[in-house]
């Protein structure tokens, strides 16, 4: 069974208003334990509303949100789909709640009852799981972008949920707090297991990812690997939607009649296939 599964979402903010705009068309999406999807589209497509129908602070119009088998419209389960789903949101201020950076982390243990030895022991493991712990008794409000956020999914981690819904989480942060992000995000999903949900604007973030889920006014676009996704250029480019750099590097000196053998998605197969190209091999 799909840890993540959407069956037929419809959803529409104020459903009693006969002239509100649905947002969701009947969605159908699963997604296994441990994977890492990154989810795309316009502004307005219904990104952040899927992120917070798996986290269960939205419900569905119609049909159903399934997490790990519970149903997200059952008041008995909403406790429990929140304690496996967190959700990190775009601006970790909006998420930062104390003075201390460890107490921080530990509000949502201390939420769920987790007893206090409990708790220690899950905020020091999730700073170290961040490599925040050396700034466990520094005020969040002095630290960097990408430091807050880090701290922000710790606060996630403590709570030791089964899979963290990142809603752009580095549309706020400079290059090296993008790329402290992504670093964690990374080691989560690889080496903790953690199922990640990434909502991203950047292509070079989503082409991290093991699978790319690409959504277009309400309705799911296209869907796979990464290469699969990025390789149908023409497709995403009718729905105005961009592809990694140097996918749109190669596609436009294909276009030029450079017989280039491929569409890279990073900068390092993308200099790869040009040295291969120069030397004349395939």
């Amino acid at each position: 069974m799909p840890f993540l599964q959407a069956q037929q979402v419809r959803f529409t903010y104020d459903p009693n208003d006969v002239d509100a705009k649905e947002v969701l068309h009947g969605v159908d999406l699963s997604i296994e334990e441990g994977q890492f999807v990154a989810l795309l589209g316009h502004n307005g497509c219904g990104k952040s509303t899927m992120a917070k129908l798996f986290n269960g602070m939205l419900l569905p119009t119609a049909g159903k949100i399934l997490v790990d088998g519970m149903d997200t419209a059952d008041e008995s389960q909403q406790f429990a789909v929140r304690s496996r789903v967190g959700l990190v949101q775009q601006n970790p201020d909006n998420q930062l709640v104390a003075g201390i950076v460890e107490e921080d982390v530990a509000f949502g243990p201390e939420n769920l009852g987790v007893p206090p030895a409990e708790i220690r022991r899950r905020v020091d493991a999730a700073l170290k799981a961040v490599d925040m712990y050396e700034y466990r008794e520094h005020a969040p409000h002095k630290l960097s972008g990408g430091q807050k956020q880090r701290v922000a999914i710790a606060g996630v981690i403590a709570m030791e949920t089964k899979c963290i819904v990142l809603d752009e989480p580095t549309a706020m942060l400079d290059p090296r707090g993008r790329r402290e992000v992504m670093d964690t995000i990374q080691y989560l999903n690889r080496e903790k297991g953690i199922t990640i949900v990434l909502i991203t604007h950047y292509m070079d973030e989503a082409v991290q990812a093991g699978r790319v889920v690409v959504m277009d006014e309400g309705n799911i676009l296209v869907d796979g690997a990464p290469d699969q996704v990025f390789g149908d250029v023409e497709l995403l480019k009718r729905h105005d939607l961009d592809v990694p750099q140097a996918t749109e590097l190669c596609y436009r000196l294909r276009a030029a009649g450079i017989p280039l053998p491929g569409l890279p998605l990073g900068e390092e197969e993308c200099v790869a296939m040009f040295r291969r190209y120069l030397r004349g091999e395939a």
